[in-house]
């Protein structure tokens, strides 16, 4: 895997790892109103010559509703044929996936 760039703001860091055709997002502290905006923009052009991409939550330790305002932005455009995933999702953000029902919606593994 290839690091391509990291993004901090204080509150988050985004890492972006290409292995062939997939895509791996590691997304370290909070995912919130200001990280929020900052995740979508780094995100704008890397869905070309993709077919799986992963958002890896590990370290990350919040998600508030412009969280997951990005993460159904970022499943709308993702093209049909690319595959996305949540992989590492700690307790506490499981619960907010699953009292919001993402979880119905999105592959979410823990």
């Amino acid at each position: 895997m290839i690091s391509n760039k990291k993004l901090r703001d204080g509150l988050m860091i985004i890492d972006k790892k290409f292995d062939g055709n997939c895509l791996r997002i590691m997304l370290k502290g909070r995912l919130d109103t200001n990280s929020a905006p900052i995740l979508e923009e780094s995100l704008t052009d890397n869905f070309q010559n993709i077919n799986s991409l992963i958002l890896d939550f590990e370290e990350l330790m919040y998600i508030s509703s412009a969280g997951l305002r990005v993460i159904i932005l970022i499943h709308k455009k993702i093209p049909n044929d690319c595959e996305m995933s949540i992989e590492n999702v700690n307790d506490i953000i499981m619960e907010v996936f699953d009292t919001t029902g993402f979880s119905n919606v999105l592959s979410i593994n823990q």
